[in-house]
């Protein structure tokens, strides 16, 4: 029989591995430059007092985004049309298959097949023009190629050039069923289009990307596995779609974050993913390492290949944020 005094020891510290400041711990250890910013992003400022200082879990605000800027992208902002130097960065080139269009926050995919392009996320509406339509043609890309644009989530900050897309270039909308019904809410929302699927395999020409819903920043937040190629090499990227939490995340959003994240982990290790990519540059240093890039000698090693376990780090890295969120919010601080 095991002693009484060894059993509440072995229980003592279970419960102290499940605090928030236990799970805090854990991400942080973890912690560099492919995974810092998410990691602000996502796990409490502090543990003690009661921390405020992350923006909301489901996001923005949908009255905080852009609407009505008069630029092309109906959900661009309330008001004027934030400064261009506030907010414009260059986009570039990462793989053979892959651009970045990119503003100093947020940051949409052009995913470049044989048979068209596949359009991950929209930035907001007033950044329409600037960084996805001229962004695209910089880059040699034709905006006209779009054929299907996939929204992570449906926030302004990812879905705000959505409407004037799609009524300019007429390519496919797919979100989860559960944004779209968020979409609906927008001031003059985008038409309803596809329904993602979990799973969900999507081909053009020669490439076909991987859909995942991952609820926990939204309802039906959106993951993705996206083959890219360098210099003719394959490798896998992996992008979370929705990652900022909040004391105000409700618990069962909490719990479904905590799932995906894992069950992404195992899905991404599983296929290989060693490439990391986000839509917010925050997560992961994103405009320094496009920086890197641009400048990229004959010879020189992609900065956005880290590898697999790099991968793994970055989602152990969220779901333990949003373990100590949960712990937290049960009174295990």
């Amino acid at each position: 029989m095991i002693p009484l005094s060894a059993f509440l020891s072995v229980m003592a510290l279970g419960r102290s591995t499940d605090t928030g400041t236990a799970h805090k711990a854990a991400a942080t250890a973890l912690l560099n430059s492919n995974n810092t910013g998410a990691a602000r992003l996502a796990c409490p400022a502090s543990i003690f007092p009661e921390p405020a200082a992350n923006p909301p879990g489901d996001g923005p605000a949908r009255g905080a985004e852009a609407r009505g800027s008069g630029r092309p992208g109906g959900n661009a902002g309330r008001g004027a049309t934030p400064p261009r130097e506030n907010w414009y960065a260059e986009g570039g080139q990462v793989f053979d298959n892959l651009y970045m269009l990119t503003t100093k926050v947020n940051s949409a995919w052009a995913v470049k097949t044989s048979a068209g392009i596949i359009l991950i996320d929209t930035l907001f509406g007033y950044a329409a023009q600037d960084e996805i339509v001229d962004g695209m043609k910089k880059l040699g890309l034709d905006p006209a190629d779009i054929k299907y644009i996939v929204i992570s989530h449906a926030h302004g900050d990812h879905d705000g050039a959505v409407k004037f897309l799609q009524d300019t270039y007429h390519p496919h909308v797919i979100l989860a069923p559960k944004d779209w019904e968020l979409a609906a809410r927008q001031a003059n929302p985008y038409s309803h289009d596809m329904d993602a699927k979990d799973g969900q395999k999507l081909t053009l020409g020669d490439t076909t990307i991987t859909i995942y819903i991952t609820p926990g920043h939204t309802g039906g937040t959106l993951s993705f596995l996206v083959p890219v190629k360098d210099h003719g090499v394959s490798h896998l990227a992996m992008e979370w779609g929705g990652t900022a939490l909040s004391k105000n995340t409700s618990k069962e959003m909490l719990q479904s974050y905590i799932l995906n994240a894992g069950r992404l982990l195992d899905i991404a290790d599983g296929a290989g993913a060693d490439v990391i990519i986000g839509n917010h540059t925050e997560y992961n240093d994103a405009l320094a390492r496009l920086e890197q890039t641009k400048a990229r000698k004959p010879g020189d090693l992609n900065p956005w290949v880290v590898g697999r376990p790099e991968v793994r780090k970055y989602l152990t890295v969220v779901q333990e944020c949003a373990k100590s969120w949960l712990a937290i919010g049960e009174g295990r601080p």
